[in-house]
């Protein structure tokens, strides 16, 4: 079957690195970076990397074996030159965009792009356009999408053994571009990647005033979203990190302590009303970043479309700009999806 060739551009933390910090800390398998996964996985053959800082590049290309030839500052020579079936962007954000959309006109068939997608629902409905126009491939780095252990849990939903499902709490939302992103691509995948309705939303400790449209922090928030399947989200902040909860009609199913640990509750049929606890079958953890890479890879092959794509990725967004646009609103309730909204994610001050 094909090899595909690909480019990673953006060489630091999850461009690379970030297998380093989570080698023993479980439940994050490895490989977890892009290029480590793709190194992970047979039929991607990493031939060349980009990043605006040399150092950077060095570095990346002596831990991935990338010879300096295949090295760049300048990732529009690297797309031109390398002709990569697949390029990965672990860019900031507020780069991605424009990222994409030249890869999609200078026949890249394929985009791993870090979440959130990228910094403004502007440029998010641009990359959707390019995606659909040239018949791209995109999947976005939510890596719970991709994780067995939430497989399962959307597999024993859908079971309909359990009912309905009708909420589903985050129990620690987070910041809102760099942690919510993954909380709400999760929410959507357990919900059967219905669509979002409406958000209601606070951001603790931010103005409401956002000068030009720029949102020039990351800030936390908490609120609510509904999906048009009737399935409401709370996104809470609390000391529970990475926990969440699916309520459904006649139990509920647990994800403890960042999906090492599961909790089945049933509702008790002798008439108590209450919830009985029952076994949960073990999970054997795998990388999430190789399968969404064979996800990808699955896609190029069939044809078929990916587990992720570019309209779940743009509603991501919606979610992530509703909940800023809500806080604007004194914590109205706003319907999706917005149009015509001018905010952007902008941390301008620095190269980080």
């Amino acid at each position: 079957m094909k090899t595909y060739r690909v480019a990673v551009i953006g060489c630091s933390r999850m461009g690379g690195f970030i297998d380093d910090e989570v080698a023993d800390r479980f439940p994050w398998m490895l490989p977890y970076s892009h290029a480590a996964g793709y190194m992970a996985v047979e039929r991607t053959e990493l031939v060349a990397c980009a990043d605006v800082r040399p150092e950077a590049i060095a570095r990346f290309g002596e831990r991935y074996n990338i010879p300096p030839t295949g090295q760049y500052t300048d990732y529009r020579k690297l797309i031109e030159e390398q002709k990569p079936d697949i390029v990965s962007i672990a860019t900031q954000p507020e780069q991605r965009a424009e990222i994409a959309l030249f890869a999609c006109e200078h026949g890249v068939k394929a985009l791993y792009c870090e979440k959130p997608l990228c910094a403004s629902l502007e440029e998010a409905d641009q990359i959707v356009a390019a995606v659909e126009r040239h018949g791209v491939v995109l999947n976005m780095g939510t890596n719970r999408r991709w994780d067995v252990g939430y497989d399962a849990m959307k597999a024993r939903i859908d079971s309909g053994e359990l009912g309905k499902l009708k909420s589903f709490i985050i129990y620690n939302n987070g910041t809102l571009f760099n942690t919510s992103s993954h909380t709400l691509d999760l929410a959507m995948r357990i919900a059967n990647d219905a669509t979002p309705v409406w958000v209601q939303a606070n951001l603790p400790g931010l103005d409401r005033e956002f000068p030009d449209g720029i949102v020039p922090v990351d800030p936390q928030a908490e609120g609510i979203v509904k999906f048009d399947n009737g399935v409401t989200v709370y996104m809470l902040l609390t000391p529970r990190q990475s926990e969440y909860e699916a309520i459904c009609e006649r139990g509920t199913i647990s994800a403890l302590a960042n999906g090492t640990d599961w909790k089945l509750r049933v509702r008790d049929q002798s008439g108590g009303g209450g919830f009985v606890e029952q076994p949960y079958p073990k999970i054997e953890k795998t990388s999430s970043t190789t399968r969404l890479i064979e996800d990808i890879l699955h896609s190029l092959d069939t044809g078929e479309p990916p587990r992720g794509g570019a309209h779940i990725a743009r509603s991501n967004m919606q979610m992530l700009i509703g909940a800023i646009e809500s806080h604007r609103r004194g914590g109205a309730q706003v319907a999706l999806p917005l149009t015509g909204n001018s905010l952007r994610f902008d941390r301008s001050a620095g190269q980080r």
